[in-house]
């Protein structure tokens, strides 16, 4: 693959950074610091397209809290809208189409155009239209994936597609922006990008080096289906020395091989089974109970938070 370059100057364009201030803002209206840059954005813009000139941009201080996802406990961390978070749109808008290019087409997280439905009817037409082939699952995914993120190896990954020093020394900048030589904090706009990419060399290799047909990736989430019960759990050792030898990473202890007839694959919020497709239970209950919640809220007279609102449409979605 051809390395690109000459891209940090797009990055700091004037019009590059309006529109990243444009794309940063939706739904955010109501944050003080997008008003503050509102009421006079070419000060604002200006100055942060200075510091990117000068190389002079430093990653701001994260603010961190801990969230309840199902039973898992989640450390965020939260930059300031300005000029953090319009700095990365305008570095995405930038880099994502080569980003893009570099993984493979069955890699679905944060990818425009690649959300949970379409790896859902690609494991549905495989599933049905292939029923030998597919005929056992192998689920697995990445111990503390985010946090055990290699800063190094990630570095070298990106410098496998950019040549261009400023950029990289941008990237790097973000990439060291938190303690330690590991981890990727979750909640950071490129941080989905970084945990993408990291995996794209293992992606490339499942495929091209160990030829598997049916291989989808949701972040750290992975499912390989086969023929061959025997052969996934060889499969799985290699993936495990993999893991250790080249991305510094561990398989979740919680890997299984299975039928797919006879329990279907729970991916992505779903059961997929041959023939039909289930919600998953879990999905279904934290729904209602959500639902319920939001409907006290508006019964007792009031109007529903910004938190309630996004979680609505995220399950309408």
């Amino acid at each position: 693959m051809k390395r690109i370059g000459n891209l940090y100057s797009k990055i700091y364009d004037i019009d590059n950074l309006r529109l990243a201030h444009q794309n940063a803002r939706r739904g955010k209206g109501w944050y003080h610091e997008v008003k503050m840059i509102n009421n006079d954005p070419d000060k604002y813009l200006n100055k942060l397209q200075h510091s990117l000139i000068n190389k002079t941009y430093n990653t701001s201080d994260y603010i961190t809290f801990m969230r309840t996802e199902g039973r898992k406990v989640r450390e965020i961390f939260k930059l300031p809208y300005y000029p953090d978070r319009i700095c990365q749109w305008a570095i995405m808008q930038v880099i994502e189409k080569h980003l893009i290019n570099y993984v493979t087409s069955d890699t679905y997280s944060a990818i425009p155009g690649r959300g949970v439905h379409k790896a859902l009817r690609k494991i549905c037409n495989a599933v049905n239209f292939d029923r030998d082939g597919t005929m056992y699952c192998l689920k697995l995914d990445v111990n503390k994936y985010y946090p055990s993120v290699n800063h190094s190896i990630l570095k070298k990954i990106l410098r496998r597609i950019f040549k261009d020093k400023d950029l990289l020394w941008l990237l790097d900048e973000i990439i060291d922006s938190t303690e330690g030589d590991t981890g990727i904090p979750i909640g950071n706009y490129m941080s989905q990008w970084f945990g993408n990419i990291y995996l794209a060399m293992f992606d490339h290799w499942i495929k091209e080096v160990m030829g598997i047909k049916y291989y989808y990736r949701y972040m750290d989430d992975i499912v390989i289906l086969h023929s061959d019960k025997g052969f996934l759990h060889n499969l799985l050792r290699e993936i495990q020395v993999y893991f250790d030898k080249e991305l510094a990473l561990k398989v979740k202890k919680n890997w299984q091989v299975f039928p797919t007839e006879i329990r279907g694959i729970d991916f992505l919020g779903y059961r997929i089974f041959p023939g039909y497709c289930l919600l998953r239970k879990s999905t279904l209950k934290n729904m209602k109970c959500k639902v319920n919640k939001i409907n006290k809220t508006i019964a007792a007279g009031n109007k529903m938070n910004h938190n309630q609102w996004c979680s609505l449409n995220s399950y309408l979605g």
